[in-house]
């Protein structure tokens, strides 16, 4: 039988997420302490992580540097999970580096009778991968809080990054912006400056006491130098005419039919211009916190120029995060998953057609079981014709059934019960097909909910 790496990762006896540092600490030294020859930009924080590390990844890339990023989860396949210079691990490369790891994960498992978890062999593999390419720098994204993540064995990187923080995992990150920003700031270390999102003041105070422990310098992005221009509209394109990562752009006056379609987005930060195909409201944004992990690292002797900069800004992709994928209906996928992100949403849903109103936005929505979706459905509530649910293909998924009832009862709170239908619905694609269909071709169909449902989603 030919050994299927990805299904050796994915068994299901190590699947269960137990954070906690010793045994990626020992499979580490184990394999010779690949990460010791790599230099790192750590990302944690709750929303933003990968749009973030995109930004940079982007920009260390256009810089010329060999650029490792690792990312959780993936959207279309397991390899995307790691990437050097935009290319996925290859399926061959995929399995030198797990025959490498899997002896001495095995190991570790005969010594302790506690095998790593599925995220800490993958994060091995990376390590592994990272090292036989020569990585010039990784950005490393955190898969779960912070300090006791298994990318927390790393020693002091180039720059801790702790982008926006919120409620979510609070069974294990705890139920306060304290308890919670002190699991994220857990990735400071001595000797690496910080660059923070400008939390809520309780998260802010934990971020700036662990840098001021560890006697780190702390950068946080000043909004108020940072100015966003509407959306840049497309012509009317056809139904279906969706190209690679995206709707095929069209330069005003091209022609078609259907909704315009959204191709990018313009701003300004501290007098610079920038654009990025990345359409949420809140992406300026992350792209200003990645501009000032950008400054830090010219300050640490990392050569990125403006022409850098702007050019990671521009190309940088991550797929499902408020991305138009169709027309005729204007079809998004967003993979707000908390409330925190599904707020993030109906910002986005406001800047791109104006203020809320009744009727305006069919809703497929899949949730997690742990997750705060009361508060989800709240978010985006004021907007919705009609919402079409489903349980995710995720051992943690809420009913279809159980999420409707809590759809009905909210709008019930909200005097709109008769107004709005509810749809349970057998699988993601269906529930996306019927918001379509409610739709029609002049409306706007959203899914959004989680991260693992942006793959079946976009197809």
């Amino acid at each position: 039988m030919v050994f299927d790496p990805v299904a050796w990762i994915n068994t299901p006896r190590w699947q269960a997420s137990r954070l906690g540092l010793d045994r990626m600490v020992d499979l580490l030294e184990r394999m010779g302490r690949p990460q010791d020859s790599l230099r790192f930009v750590h990302v944690a924080g709750t929303n933003g992580k990968g749009s973030t590390c995109a930004y940079l990844a982007g920009m260390l890339q256009a810089a010329g540097f060999r650029v490792g990023l690792f990312t959780s989860p993936f959207v279309f396949c397991f390899e995307e999970r790691i990437r050097v210079n935009g290319a996925n691990i290859t399926a061959d490369e995929l399995a030198r580096a797990v025959e490498i790891v899997r002896p001495h994960a095995e190991a570790v498992e005969a010594a302790s009778g506690d095998h790593p978890t599925e995220f800490e062999l993958m994060a091995a593999v990376a390590f592994e991968h990272f090292r036989a390419s020569a990585c010039d720098i990784v950005v490393l994204e955190v898969g779960l809080g912070g300090r006791l993540d298994a990318t927390n064995v790393i020693d002091a990187p180039e720059a801790s990054v702790v982008c926006r923080i919120g409620l979510d995992h609070t069974d294990l990150l705890g139920d306060t912006l304290a308890a919670v920003g002190g699991e994220k700031a857990g990735i400071v270390k001595a000797g690496a400056p910080v660059v923070s999102w400008p939390q809520e003041p309780e998260a802010m105070a934990v971020v700036r006491a662990a840098a001021e422990a560890q006697g780190c310098a702390l950068t946080v992005p000043d909004f108020a130098q940072l100015a966003v221009e509407p959306l840049v509209l497309g012509a009317e394109r056809g139904a279906g005419e969706v190209e690679g990562e995206g709707v095929r752009g069209a330069e005003p006056g091209e022609g078609g039919d259907g909704p315009a379609v959204p191709l990018r987005r313009r701003f300004a930060y501290r007098g610079r211009a920038f654009e990025t195909q990345l359409l949420g409201s809140y992406q300026p944004y992350n792209a200003a916190l990645a501009l000032e992990v950008a400054r830090v690292l010219r300050e640490r002797g990392w050569d990125i120029s403006d022409d850098a900069e702007a050019v990671g800004i521009a190309t940088a992709r991550w797929p499902g995060r408020f991305e138009v994928v169709g027309t005729s209906p204007l079809a998004i996928v967003d993979g707000g998953h908390n409330p925190q992100g599904a707020e993030a949403l109906a910002d986005s849903l406001a800047d791109l057609l104006g203020a809320p109103g009744r009727g305006t936005v069919h809703f497929a929505l899949g949730v997690l079981a742990d997750k705060d979706y009361p508060a989800m459905v709240r978010a985006v509530a004021p907007w919705a014709a009609s919402f079409h649910v489903y349980a995710p293909a995720n051992p943690r998924s809420l009913p279809a059934a159980e999420l409707a009832a809590c759809i009905r009862a909210e709008l019930a709170n909200a005097d709109r019960a008769d107004a709005v239908p509810v749809q349970a619905c057998a699988s993601p694609a269906d529930a996306f097909a019927a918001a379509r269909t409610a739709a029609g071709p002049d409306g706007v169909a959203v899914a959004f909910g989680t991260l693992y449902a942006i793959g079946d989603l976009r197809a």
